[in-house]
């Protein structure tokens, strides 16, 4: 029975979790961001599910972060994904295992004078979810090695905006809310990494720094 109430309370805290983590992402005006960010730094050091190991949330100081830069917020249009295989399997090495992702489009943009595209997924599960993941000339050195997210809606990290009529579907991203994958932070954690499709040639300096 108490193994049953423990797993019931951590599918609460986690369902509690995202909640929270959603609620950062509605917050409007010109301190959206700044607010974001400093909700992040209260969810890591005292929720329990944050990827803060327990033993090091007593020292957590916050998280690191580049300034805020309005050129890496940009508008682009959501293209019909290639012809072909439109399916892909990212392996995460823990216990989710393989998870299967459709590639729902992509996204065409210049960014420091150099045309860029990342993939935009769709998770083939129950309920379904987009997913970008993305690395960049900054992965392993000033940030986390394996790469960041930008959105991941099963996780309730949904900082995208859509603007849609029939002929076409524009979407604004911005990488100041790129974030680390829980993997980043304590080993125990595994996470499904950007492909090699999304591997982009510029330096992306915006959005979280690596954590140590």
């Amino acid at each position: 029975m108490a193994r049953t109430l423990a797993a019931a309370r951590s599918d609460l805290e986690l369902a509690d979790w995202r909640r929270r983590v959603g609620d950062l992402y509605r917050l409007q005006g010109q301190g959206a961001l700044q607010g974001w960010r400093q909700g992040r730094d209260r969810l890591f050091a005292t929720h329990p599910q944050s990827p803060i190991a327990p033993a090091d949330r007593h020292t957590f100081k916050g998280l690191n972060y580049f300034g805020p830069d309005s050129r890496y917020r940009i508008r682009c249009c959501l293209e019909p994904a290639r012809p072909g295989d439109n399916w892909l399997d990212i392996e995460t090495n823990g216990e989710d295992g393989v998870i299967h992702y459709r590639r729902s489009g992509l996204l065409r943009f210049e960014l420091h004078g150099v045309q860029c595209e990342l993939t935009v997924f769709a998770m083939s599960g129950y309920g379904g979810g987009l997913f970008l993941p993305f690395r960049d000339a900054t992965s392993g050195r000033e940030t986390y090695g394996g790469g960041r997210y930008l959105f991941d809606t099963v996780k309730n990290t949904d900082g995208l905006s859509l603007e849609m009529t029939p002929g076409s579907i524009e979407v604004v991203i911005d990488f100041n809310y790129a974030y680390n994958p829980s993997c980043a932070y304590d080993d125990r954690w595994a996470c499904p990494l950007a492909p090699r499709e999304n591997w982009l040639s510029v330096p992306i300096r915006a959005g979280e720094k690596a954590y140590r």
